[in-house]
């Protein structure tokens, strides 16, 4: 077993864990704290699966580094991406949703070394959707090797994106006038309130593109290694090469799509991560 086997053996069977813990409690009155504002939520249940993943992780690889989403806002520092291995962890991928029982919500959770990832996992517990990927060994769901669809034309493009639920105004205009544009020019929207997932429906075909703005590097890093494997492209909204820190996303079934969207779309440039 090479260790890069033995990670992501011992990731695996915590990340079950969490998914026990999101499973049992998103049906139950939960306890739900306000982070940056009214809309930035947290549960106690977003707590304990990422103390859990952290821990386990820890005490099996103790020179290992991590960035998780609540870790981080408690901390209130900026991220700071090393060479180091770096769990990058969202413990609830669309706590919104899982505040209101809503069932699409997943732990999102990767691997990086030397900046570069190498494990991505997306589990929802509540629908058994289980996403993996690692470098160089393709992309899978619930074990099936999955792949992206392919689709070059904007018209014919079932398009993942997020209305959210920002208090930033500028923002919002930004993404209602962006809606307005690429409605009547794709095959329709949808959106799951988790980037994780709507990453995973693009590589797995069930959508051909998804882009989103103020996201965070734990949204995106499991996805991103997900949809590349599944031979998908993930760039910077405005082209480029897509920087993780940069909180903007943009993944597509083929290069020729993912190019068509930037030249249409109005950026949003939050502060990095």
């Amino acid at each position: 077993m090479s260790e890069l086997d033995g990670y992501y053996e011992a990731v695996l069977e915590l990340v079950k864990q969490g998914g026990n813990l999101i499973r049992e409690n998103i049906s139950r009155q939960k306890t739900v704290l306000i982070k940056s504002c009214d809309v930035d939520l947290v549960t106690e249940t977003d707590q304990m699966v990422e103390k859990l993943l952290i821990n386990g992780i820890s005490a099996k690889f103790p020179n290992h580094k991590f960035i998780g989403e609540e870790n981080t806002a408690e901390s209130n520092h900026r991220v700071e991406l090393t060479d180091a291995p770096t769990w990058i962890i969202d413990p609830v991928d669309g706590t919104m949703n899982f505040v209101h029982a809503m069932p699409h919500t997943c732990i999102s959770i990767a691997l990086y070394i030397n900046k570069r990832p190498e494990i991505g996992i997306v589990y929802n517990p509540v629908l058994e959707q289980f996403f993996s990927a690692r470098r160089g060994e393709g992309a899978f769901y619930n074990g099936a090797q999955i792949r992206v669809s392919g689709e070059k034309d904007l018209n014919k493009a079932l398009v993942m994106m997020e209305l959210g639920t920002s208090r930033d105004s500028q923002k919002m205009k930004i993404v209602m006038e962006n809606l307005k544009t690429l409605t009547p020019l794709v095959h329709g929207t949808r959106a799951l309130g988790s980037c994780a997932l709507n990453m995973c429906m693009v590589a797995m075909g069930a959508a051909d593109l998804m882009h989103e703005f103020s996201i965070h590097i734990w949204d995106i890093a499991a996805g991103d290694l997900i949809v590349r494997e599944a031979g998908g492209v993930c760039i910077d909204p405005a082209g480029g090469d897509l920087d993780p820190l940069s909180r903007r996303v943009l993944c597509a079934s083929s290069p020729e799509l993912a190019q068509q969207v930037t030249k249409i779309l109005v950026q949003y440039y939050p502060d990095r991560d």
